[in-house]
């Protein structure tokens, strides 16, 4: 039904030396681009008015200088529908928050960014997810007989063209799995959608055992966010969200003022379910 994306991300550099010779590998260095993390996530059961938008600026491959947050933006979200106005306020750290977010299911939102002198813009609509019916865990789905699995069930609604998002993250590890799916072949059916470890001596990842504990979060993403994260994943493979990537993946942030110096990012607003699971002996 899927296949799990653990795809490692490397560079190779390969140089010839001699004793007496070096050669200096240049990298071609970008122009630095505007990140937006405009991830507007309504968990339900709660009134997701808490929101916050997170800006960066990009940094060559290997920089691993961290203090790259954009303060001094104007960050404002409009309801299309309504015309409701949401300020985004500068927290001084690339945060920009708002306390009073309405997210309405199926409507659509614009986000309107001021950044020294040019004006980005995206759209999107608020899409809503189905509910977690069970969770569970075996071992006959995965790759490995022998492995510990999560088992997620829900049953996805009958009308065409739900796409999902899937956040995985086993509680001490650094960082999350992401996993992307769709209705396509399954509309209106229940799904069982299994995830898995799959053991890596190289970077001492283990499997799951008895006593770990996984969260788990399902999204309800546009089919535009989709066709995004489905790229960015197999790009990245256990990268963070918006590191460097070997190929520049555009979002949906467009530079109205100068169309040449396009954003980084997505701006996507999600219903979310969450949960999590703690593995038992079996």
């Amino acid at each position: 039904m899927k296949t799990l994306k653990k795809i490692i991300l490397g560079i190779t550099a390969i140089i010839f030396a001699s004793c007496e010779d070096v050669v200096d590998v240049e990298v071609q260095e970008g122009p630095k681009r505007l990140v937006v993390e405009a991830s507007l996530d309504w968990e339900k059961g709660t009134d997701g008015n808490v929101q916050t938008i997170r800006l960066r600026e990009s940094t060559p491959f290997f920089n691993t200088n961290t203090n790259t947050e954009v303060t001094g933006a104007s960050v404002v979200v409009t309801n299309d529908d309504n015309g409701a106005i949401y300020n985004f306020e500068d927290q001084g750290n690339g945060e920009y928050l708002t306390m009073n977010f309405e997210p309405i299911l199926g409507q659509t939102y614009s986000l309107r960014i001021e950044y020294n002198g040019e004006v980005y813009t995206a759209e999107e609509t608020m899409t809503p997810v189905t509910d977690i019916t069970n969770v569970f865990q075996d071992r006959k789905d995965g790759f490995d007989d022998e492995v510990l699995e999560v088992h997620v069930v829900f049953t996805d609604p009958e009308e065409v063209g739900n796409h999902y998002l899937f956040k995985f993250q086993r509680e001490g590890d650094l960082l999350p799995d992401l996993e992307e799916g769709k209705d396509e072949f399954l509309n209106g059916n229940e799904i069982d959608w299994w995830y898995e470890i799959e053991e890596d001596d190289n970077t001492d990842i283990e499997p799951f055992k008895p006593g770990d504990v996984v969260n788990i979060g399902m999204y309800g993403i546009s089919k535009s966010y989709y066709d995004y994260i489905k790229i960015l994943i197999s790009q990245l493979g256990g990268v963070g969200l918006f590191e460097s990537t070997p190929v520049d993946v555009k979002g949906n942030c467009i530079n109205i003022t100068n169309p040449e110096n396009y954003a980084f990012g997505y701006f996507r607003l999600s219903q979310v379910v969450k949960t999590s699971y703690t593995f038992v002996e079996d």
